[in-house]
């Protein structure tokens, strides 16, 4: 059951995701799935899923994600992935940039009846907002100073 489950993950964000495929996605996201850490003012349930699928797919032109890791136990699914695309919609207020991004994301997912009743994220904000030029680059390290003669 347990690897039926990471697949179902990995189909999440490899095929449904990147085609804003409402179908598919209805599939193996529960009705009354909780996504913990949803935008502000979506709706719950699938609806809430649909919705930010959509938005993705509004902001970020050419999407795809690169997954790294996937763990599974018991009922639930971890995903360590890389979200590509292209910035061409808003984004919370960010004008679009036309900018390539790629930021990392962890995707912790549990599972009833093999479908996503849970859902939990971790973005890398800090570098999404350096790509669009939002921040700073980060400066490079100052190099060491140079040891000396004994």
């Amino acid at each position: 059951m347990n690897e039926d489950l990471k697949s179902i993950a990995r189909r999440t964000w490899e095929e449904i995701f990147p085609a804003s495929d409402v179908e598919a996605l209805r599939e193996v996201v529960g009705d009354d799935v909780v996504a913990r850490d949803a935008r502000p003012n979506d709706p719950g349930g699938f609806e809430g899923v649909k919705q930010t699928m959509l938005w993705l797919a509004r902001v970020f032109a050419d999407q795809r994600w690169e997954i790294h890791t996937v763990v599974g136990e018991g009922d639930t699914v971890v995903v360590h992935c890389t979200h590509h695309g292209r910035h061409v919609g808003d984004l919370m207020g960010i004008a679009p940039t036309n900018r390539q991004v790629a930021y990392q994301y962890v995707h912790f997912l549990r599972f009833r009846d093999g479908r996503a009743v849970e859902h939990w994220s971790v973005r890398d904000d800090m570098t999404l907002m350096r790509q669009l030029g939002v921040i700073p680059a980060r400066e490079p390290a100052p190099a060491a100073p140079a040891a000396s003669a004994v």
